[in-house]
């Protein structure tokens, strides 16, 4: 049965097709719809005070209008927003997520490595957007193609350990030729660490003894990356 109007002008059913969301994205394609309008989707009703759109840009318009920072949140972060319950956020937040997998290189076994761009081009989904720091180890095989890609450590916000045995362990484990250390920093800041420079150098001497060369050692946060070699310390 099709629904009734309502009185209240406020009431999304009230609005002409153009300016609902589902019916706007139906009719003229997702691209047409804003970020807010795509939040109202998943959202899918408001409260008595206010539209699901109207909610979704409370939501967005409290980080910015910034999705990357929307990404940061969790389920408390979100329920603290008047009208946005568990079951809301959950459904937010697994969107996200999605968006997030959409991308995996764990999938793409012919994935080619020649410089550092594809590697960030293929490891920024698994790192964007953190809050924490985690590390990461690339395998490769003779061709430079990648075998697997590895979480060896999640840290907190300012660091994380990183073991060297069990690092090339796993590599030899997997009988990769040669391997790619990468890790990232949530503050958005580009410079390499003292830590970072003492365990790339470490990792390289014994990559050298076991004759498991570290290509690079790269450093991402949301917006770039940093290369130990293209930087010209590997």
């Amino acid at each position: 049965m099709p629904r009734k109007k309502s009185d209240n002008p406020k009431v999304i059913i009230n609005w002409h097709d153009d300016d609902k969301p589902r019916e706007k994205f139906m009719n003229k394609g997702r691209a047409a719809c804003s970020d807010s309008e795509l939040m109202a989707i998943l959202i899918r009703s408001g409260t008595r005070e206010m539209t699901a759109v109207d909610l979704a840009k409370a939501l967005m318009a409290s980080v910015g209008n910034n999705i990357n920072e929307l990404a940061k949140l969790n389920v408390r972060d979100l329920t603290k927003i008047k009208g946005i319950g568990e079951a809301k956020a959950l459904t937010i937040l697994a969107a996200l997520e999605l968006g997030r997998r959409r991308k995996d290189i764990i999938s793409d076994k012919r994935l080619k490595i020649n410089s550092s761009k594809p590697v960030y081009e293929a490891m920024r989904p698994y790192l964007m957007d953190k809050t924490h720091e985690e590390f990461w180890i690339l395998l490769l095989n003779r061709g430079n193609y990648v075998m697997r890609a590895i979480q060896v450590s999640v840290g907190g916000i300012s660091g994380v350990t990183a073991d060297i045995k069990t690092i090339f362990k796993i590599a030899l484990d997997h009988m990769a030729s040669s391997l790619i250390l990468v890790h990232n920093h949530p503050s958005g800041q580009l410079v390499p660490s003292l830590a970072d420079k003492l365990l790339t150098e470490q990792m390289m001497q014994a990559g050298q003894l076991l004759d498991l060369p570290v290509q690079d050692h790269m450093i991402f946060t949301d917006d770039g990356y940093y290369s130990f070699k293209d930087s010209g310390e590997l």
